[in-house]
């Protein structure tokens, strides 16, 4: 099989036209960073759909390297058709735990013992706050004003990936990043109620803050791990819900708790404009995101809208 051939058997099989599931394509004799390069376009998590087209760009830019090296003699993937599907993005509203069932949850991690209690304002800054986990995992103690009574203010300034040693330009596993699709020093201020606040104020008596001000931060004073704050979660669900609730699918992943704050807000009549600010997303995707939970409240604003048209009908009368 010559070089063209053989570049396209390869990325037909990494696009998912040939049955496989994930291809390691290696060149030897190439740059260290790109001599072994992981490629999985495929897969059945719904929740990484939505990278399919950024995992397909960047190994078309690394086969265009390749070609470039004389490796190929052309991009293989010029010749394979193939689409991303189209992710699921509406909010199962099974999934999304009521106020009552977040407050037995945060309880529940608290009285998990060892790292426990350290995830309790974790876990809340993602209901409280509907901060995304990465964002959780870089605050600094400087970005928040906690007062001794009244709501406080928590300045977004960004979040951590994990993105592997081999992708970092200081060869660091995680990277700093700034808030998601805004300007590198662009903020973004959340009001806190005074609930969360006095937790969080707890929190940073009790624990202190990292080497660099974090005040989320591992036994040895790293970043928190995903694989550490998902086991928590699992943990604390199985003793905070009923068997009927375990069974379902409400509150499965942490990020389900942002998912329970956003809606709440809309729900007690906080202006859409100013839930998306504070969620960090547009108007358009907050409301296509949330439509099933949203709809779940329809019951609510018809109430709502005949109790006003009461009042204007006793104004009449």
């Amino acid at each position: 099989m010559n070089k063209t051939g053989a570049g396209t058997f390869c990325a037909a099989m990494v696009m998912g036209v040939l049955p496989t599931t994930t291809w390691y394509v290696r060149w030897e004799g190439m740059a260290s960073k790109i001599r072994r390069v992981p490629v999985s376009l495929q897969s059945s998590s719904e929740s990484s759909e939505s990278l399919l087209p950024v995992k397909k760009a960047a190994f078309s830019d690394s086969l265009g390297l390749a070609v470039e090296n004389g490796y190929f003699t052309a991009n293989p993937l010029a010749g394979v058709k193939w689409w991303a599907p189209q992710p699921t993005e509406e909010v199962d509203p099974e999934c999304v735990p009521n106020p009552a069932q977040v407050v037995r949850l945060l309880a529940a991690v608290r009285d998990l013992g060892g790292r426990g209690p350290h995830l309790e304002a974790f876990f809340g800054c993602m209901y409280f706050a509907a901060m995304r986990p990465g964002e959780v995992i870089r605050l600094e103690r400087s970005q928040c004003r906690l007062p001794d009574k009244g709501w406080g203010l928590l300045t977004l300034r960004g979040g951590v990936v994990l993105s592997g040693k081999e992708w970092t330009d200081d060869g660091q596993a995680h990277e700093v990043h700034s808030l998601k699709k805004r300007a590198l020093k662009e903020t973004r201020p959340v009001p806190i109620p005074p609930e969360f606040v006095a937790l969080l104020r707890e929190h940073a008596d009790r624990f202190g803050t990292a080497s660099d001000g974090r005040l989320f931060r591992s036994g040895r004073d790293l970043y928190v791990q995903s694989a550490a704050y998902n086991k928590a979660w699992k943990k604390a669900r199985e003793t905070a819900l009923s068997k009927e609730e375990r069974a379902s699918l409400v509150a499965k992943r942490p990020y389900d708790l942002r998912h329970a704050g956003i809606p709440f807000w809309l729900h007690s009549g906080v202006d859409p404009a100013e839930c998306a600010r504070r969620a960090g997303q547009s108007i358009e995707v907050m409301f296509r995101v949330y439509a099933k939970v949203l709809a779940a409240g329809q019951e609510r604003a018809n109430r709502r809208i005949e109790a006003a048209m009461k009042e204007w009908q006793r104004d009449v009368t």
